[in-house]
C-alpha cells in the first residue's frame, strides 16, 4: 500500500495547527515588587500599553509603564492579595467593559461588575475602554438642543447634543445637582445616561443614586461608582469605562449623556499612579501627560454624521476649583478641552441665587445651534443684560442717584435674578421656561414686587397649563415664536394678568 506525500504532509500541516491552537503561549513573568496599587513585573518582554494581565489571585492589571528591564503594572483590584515572586500572565487583550440595554439601570464599578446586588450584567456585547476620538470627518456640526430643564443654562448657556460643557465651582455650590437635574430632564427623550462618580463619599454617592431612583431616571440611566475608597486604578479608569458604555448607543444612532463627577479626583488619581510609577512630574506635581489624559477622554463626544446613524454623546465633566481658581492647571486644561463652561460662584449660592451661575465667565461656544427658535427670540439678549445688571447693582451700591431708564432697567433686572432661581429636582419642559421668559423680558412682570416673582410665575405657569395647553402645545410642537403664537401668548399672559390681580 503506498502512501502519497502531499497526503502525508497535509496530515502533519494539520497536527502541527492543532497543536499550536491547543497551546499557551501567553507570555509569563514575575512580580518583582507590589505596592500602593501598582506592581513591576520582570518577564513580560512582549507585552503592549494597556493590555491586561493577570495575578494568581485572580486579580486582574494593566500594563501602564513599559521599561527597559521591567513592567509597571496598575492593579485594578485589591493588591494586598499579591505578593512578591507571584507569576503574572499577559491575556492578550485590551481592557474591555459590558455594553448595550443591559447596563441601563444598573449601579456597576468601572470594570461593569455589579454593585447594586442584582445579579451579573446580562450584554451580549463588550466594547474597549480605551479607543480613538472619531475622526472630523465622521461628525457633524452641533445643531439639536439637549434641554437641561433649568432656565438659566437653557436660556444663556445652552448645551446641544454632542457638545462638551464643562460644570466648574468650589465645593458646594452645586455642581453634582445641575448635572443631576440635566438626567432627570432627559425623561421620555430616549437619552441614555452615564452618571460617572470618581472619588466621592459612597453617602453621596448613594443619596444621587436615591434621587434618580425617586424621580424614576433609573429606567434610563446607569451609575458608574469609584468611590474615595476605591483605588487609584479603579478612579482613574471609571471615566473611560462610562464613556465605552455610552458610546455604543451613540454608534447605535441613540443619543447618550455621560456625567464624570469629577475630573478633578480622576487627575489627583492619575497623578498618584503616575508618581509612583516614577514618571516625571511638572507643573502642581501633575504629570505632563494630564492634559492628553482628558483630551483623549472628552473628544469622544460628538454628533456623528447622518451615514453613522446621526447619533450623539452628550458630556457633562465637572471641575472643583480651590477658591474659585480658575487659572490652575486641570481648571484651563479642561476648559480649553470643552465647548464652554457653566461656572458656579459660591457668594451667589449662599446670596440664594441657585443655580449660582456667574453669566458674565459662563458660555456656550455652540451657542443659539443649540437652542430652539423661540428660545433664541425671547432670550437672545439675557446674557448681556443680565452681565450689564452686575455692573449697573455694583454701581448703585455707591448710593449715587439714577436716572429713571438706569433704575428701571435695574429693577427689570432684580427680577430676572429672581425669575431665574430653580428648585432641586423640577426641571421645566422649554416651552414653559418660553412663557417665563417672554413675560418678563416683555415687561409683564414689571409692576410684580421682586418676592413675589416666584409665586407670579408659577400661577401664570398653571394658568396657562388648564386654560391656554393649546398655546404650550402649539409652541411645544411648533418650537418657535411666530406671530401668531405670539399674539395668543401676549392675549393669555394679558388675560391672566386682568383675572390674577398682582400682590
Amino acid at each position: 500500500m503506498k502512501f502519497n506525500s502531499d497526503e502525508i504532509a497535509s496530515v502533519i500541516q494539520k497536527e502541527i495547527e492543532t497543536f499550536e491552537s491547543q497551546m499557551d503561549v501567553r507570555e509569563v513573568g514575575t512580580v518583582l515588587e507590589v505596592s500602593d496599587g501598582i506592581a513591576r513585573a520582570y518577564g513580560l518582554s512582549g507585552v503592549a500599553a494597556g493590555e491586561m494581565v493577570q495575578f494568581p489571585s485572580g486579580v486582574i492589571g494593566l500594563a501602564f509603564n513599559l521599561e527597559e528591564n521591567s513592567v509597571g503594572i496598575i492593579i485594578l483590584g485589591d493588591y494586598l492579595t499579591i505578593n512578591e515572586g507571584d507569576e503574572v500572565k499577559a491575556l492578550g487583550r485590551l481592557l474591555s467593559v459590558p455594553v448595550g440595554d443591559g447596563v441601563i439601570g444598573r449601579v456597576l464599578d468601572p470594570l461593569g461588575n455589579p454593585l447594586d446586588g442584582r445579579g451579573p450584567v446580562e450584554a451580549t456585547e463588550h466594547r474597549p475602554v480605551e479607543v480613538i476620538a472619531t475622526g472630523v470627518a465622521e461628525r457633524q456640526p452641533v445643531h439639536e438642543p439637549l434641554q437641561t430643564g433649568i432656565k438659566a443654562i437653557d436660556a444663556m448657556t445652552p448645551i446641544g447634543r454632542g457638545q462638551r460643557e464643562l460644570i466648574i465651582g468650589d465645593r458646594k455650590t452645586g455642581k453634582t445637582a445641575v448635572a443631576i437635574d440635566t438626567i432627570l430632564n432627559q425623561k421620555d427623550t430616549g437619552v441614555k445616561c452615564f452618571y460617572v462618580a470618581i472619588g466621592q463619599k459612597d453617602s453621596s454617592v448613594a443619596l444621587v443614586i436615591e434621587a434618580l431612583r425617586k424621580h424614576g431616571a433609573m429606567d434610563y440611566t446607569t451609575v458608574i461608582v469609584s468611590g474615595a475608597s476605591s483605588p487609584a486604578p479603579l478612579q482613574y479608569i471609571a471615566p473611560y469605562s462610562g464613556t465605552a458604555m455610552a458610546e455604543h448607543f451613540m454608534f447605535n444612532g441613540q443619543h447618550a449623556l455621560v456625567v464624570y463627577d469629577d475630573l478633578s479626583k480622576q487627575a489627583v488619581a492619575y497623578r498618584q499612579l503616575s508618581l509612583l510609577m516614577r514618571r516625571p512630574p511638572g507643573r502642581e506635581a501633575f504629570p505632563g501627560d494630564v492634559f492628553y489624559c482628558h483630551s483623549r477622554l472628552l473628544e469622544r463626544s460628538a454628533k456623528l454624521s447622518d451615514e453613522l446613524g446621526g447619533g450623539s454623546l452628550t458630556s457633562l465633566p465637572i471641575i472643583e476649583t480651590q477658591e474659585g481658581e480658575v487659572s490652575a492647571y486641570i481648571p484651563t486644561n479642561v476648559i480649553s478641552i470643552t465647548d464652554g463652561q457653566i461656572y458656579l460662584q459660591p457668594d451667589l449660592f449662599f446670596k440664594g441665587i441657585r443655580p449660582a451661575m456667574n453669566v458674565g465667565i459662563s458660555v456656550s461656544r455652540v451657542g443659539g445651534a443649540a437652542q430652539i427658535k423661540a428660545m433664541k427670540k425671547v432670550a437672545g439678549g439675557l446674557r448681556l443684560d443680565l452681565a450689564s445688571f452686575r455692573e449697573l447693582e455694583a454701581f448703585a451700591q455707591l448710593g449715587t442717584e439714577l436716572d429713571p431708564a438706569t433704575q428701571a432697567r435695574l429693577d427689570r433686572g432684580y427680577r430676572m435674578v429672581e425669575l431665574l432661581k430653580q428648585p432641586q429636582y423640577a426641571p421645566m419642559p422649554v416651552e414653559e421656561q418660553v412663557v417665563s421668559i417672554f413675560a418678563a423680558t416683555r415687561g409683564y412682570m414689571d409692576d410684580v414686587d421682586v418676592d413675589q416673582i416666584a409665586d407670579f410665575e408659577q400661577r401664570l405657569l398653571a394658568f396657562m397649563r388648564d386654560q391656554k395647553s393649546e398655546v404650550l402645545e402649539e409652541l411645544a410642537s411648533v418650537k418657535d415664536l411666530t406671530d401668531s403664537i405670539e399674539k395668543s401668548l401676549r392675549a393669555a399672559i394679558e388675560e391672566f394678568k386682568k383675572t390674577h390681580p398682582v400682590g
